[in-house]
């Protein structure tokens, strides 16, 4: 039995645009040295919007391969199957749901997912902000009546990654007051380690889970009820250090979490797309309600900018294509994000599970094989430490890895050199951009050698190890500063880019079934006793 294809989509490999591409990848590619020696190349291809300037002029692209990219997209509906994802059209076809991640952070003026959705949504997350600062505030306390100084998250996945990602890149607004912990691992070192730090009286425990039988997610959730039970906390005011999140109020409630303290979502929401709905109350608690609402507001910005920018300036749609360009056609199967703000460290691992989970599907949405190469590798870190490290494989190992270099333009730590440490920075950022473009031939490295006092002979030699290849693509997000909003920004580019890269492969992005097989065999095991 195959899936519907309701929008009657043709094979990517049957398009005339798609050919096309196929032709001009065969042809003889212009150096990346030659290209960025083209007049106002840079502004013809940067393009910002919602605090995020997007440079792509180190790509490898020329006009043609541009306006075929371009016509790809249109071929493709991208633009239909974008329209149905916001209206709630269940374009999540092996598991008939709807895919409406974006009306959680769509305002209360409502979308084209209608009124109903939006009621829902905008109930709920006034509950997670009521909550949050009633927490903050010590209005919310423990049995002893004493406020709150820690909270655990417990959840994985996208229970977890999400809101720990936006916790450390918000980290300057976190509470003096309320420390928020995230455990994932069911190792009981994980949870160990920070349970003997935190006082149970004044300890709130969040258990995140869609279904509320996620193994890991209650392995922990149960070791944190017998700590509070064996701390003193009596069995009938446990309930009052345990929050739930959950699409499945009706297990939580079995659980004994109480219903006051339970927060909803909705199985249209995917976990690695989660962060925007009551999931993202751990980052309320840290950064308080206002800032979580400004989060919501940036991706709401770059959804706008997704439904309405022509392609041609369209930054997520920009960014999908090049990564089409680079993965299909000229071959090279990973790419690699490296963020150069410290803060953004958990971002990368945030969006590998995005894209991975996404795009990791060999089958089209019908069920048949998969005709071309689709979801790339996802990898990296943060820069100035990849910079001494892995960085000697894009320079000069015989793989072509495509770059998403990640920059702040402001610096706002207050510390009395960090204006020159963000000097450092940016300029590492620029330089590693710049020299995997431009790399350096052997004549280039013979003649410097010699300049620094080599003789020919040691410099003809030593040449071969000492140059650089080069035509290294790369892009450059650069926000202008690391805000709520501008990071509810990115997180919505990369989810809009993911989107359209599966528009464009013709797969269900919005399934996991390769996460399944593992838990069920685990199970399977653990009911044999092995």
């Amino acid at each position: 039995m195959t899936t519907p294809n309701p929008l009657r989509i043709p094979l990517p490999v049957t398009l005339p645009a798609w050919q096309h591409l196929v032709a001009l990848a065969a042809e003889q590619q212009v150096p990346l040295r030659d290209r960025l020696a083209e007049p106002d190349r840079a502004p013809r291809l940067t393009w910002s919007v919602a605090g995020i300037t997007l440079d792509a002029s180190r790509q490898p692209i020329g006009t043609e391969i541009e306006h075929a990219l371009l016509e790809l997209a249109a071929q493709s509906d991208v633009a239909g199957q974008r329209g149905a994802m916001f209206r709630g059209d269940r374009i999540n076809s092996t598991e008939d749901r709807p895919v409406l991640h974006v009306a959680l952070r769509g305002g209360p003026e409502g979308g084209p997912w209608g009124n109903d959705v939006q009621t829902l949504v905008q109930r709920e997350l006034d509950r997670v902000c009521r909550f949050a600062e009633e927490v903050r505030g010590g209005v919310a306390r423990g049995h002893t009546g004493e406020a709150f100084t820690d909270v655990v998250n417990i959840g994985i996945g996208g229970s977890d990654l999400g809101p720990r990602m936006a916790a450390d890149a918000l980290a300057h607004l976190a509470s003096d007051t309320l420390r928020v912990h995230y455990i994932s691992n069911p190792d009981a070192w994980a949870l160990w380690s920070v349970l003997r730090g935190i006082d149970a009286k004044r300890t709130l425990f969040i258990v995140s889970s869609k279904t509320f039988t996620t193994q890991e997610t209650l392995t922990n959730a149960a070791s944190a009820r017998q700590w509070l039970a064996d701390q003193g906390v009596p069995e009938d005011a446990i309930a009052q250090h345990l929050v739930a999140i959950t699409a499945s109020p009706a297990k939580s409630a079995e659980l004994g979490y109480s219903p006051e303290r339970t927060f909803l979502f909705w199985d249209w929401v995917g976990g690695r797309y989660s962060l925007w709905s009551s999931l993202g109350l751990p980052l309320a608690l840290g950064i308080g309600a206002a800032a979580f609402r400004q989060l919501l507001a940036g991706g709401h910005a770059m959804d706008e900018h997704f439904r309405h920018a022509p392609f041609a300036q369209n930054l997520p749609v920009r960014l999908a294509l090049h990564g089409i360009w680079n993965r299909n056609f000229l071959q090279r199967p990973t790419q690699l994000i490296v963020s150069y703000a410290s803060r953004l460290v958990r971002f990368v691992p945030f969006v590998q599970q995005m894209d991975m989970e996404s795009n990791g599907k060999r089958v089209h949405t019908e069920g048949t094989e998969a005709t071309v190469e689709t979801g790339p590798i996802v990898w990296g870190g943060l820069g100035i430490d990849g910079q001494h490290a892995y960085f000697q494989l894009i320079h000069q190992g015989s793989h072509r890895v495509p770059v998403d270099f990640i920059g702040v333009q402001s610096e706002d730590t207050p510390l009395p050199l960090a204006a020159t440490h963000h000097a450092v920075v940016n300029l590492n950022l620029r330089a590693q951009a710049q020299a995997m473009a431009l790399g350096r031939t052997q004549a280039e490295t013979e003649a410097l050698l010699i300049k620094e006092g080599a003789d020919a002979a040691t410099a003809r030699a030593m040449a071969p190890h000492r140059s650089f290849p080069g035509d290294i693509p790369s892009h450059i997000l650069w926000l202008d500063r690391l805000t709520p909003e501008r990071l509810g920004a990115l997180i919505a580019l990369y989810e809009h880019k993911v989107f359209t890269q599966a528009a464009i492969w013709r797969i269900n992005a919005f399934d996991q079934w390769g996460v399944e097989l593992g838990k069920t065999m685990a199970k399977a095991m653990e009911r044999a006793g092995g």
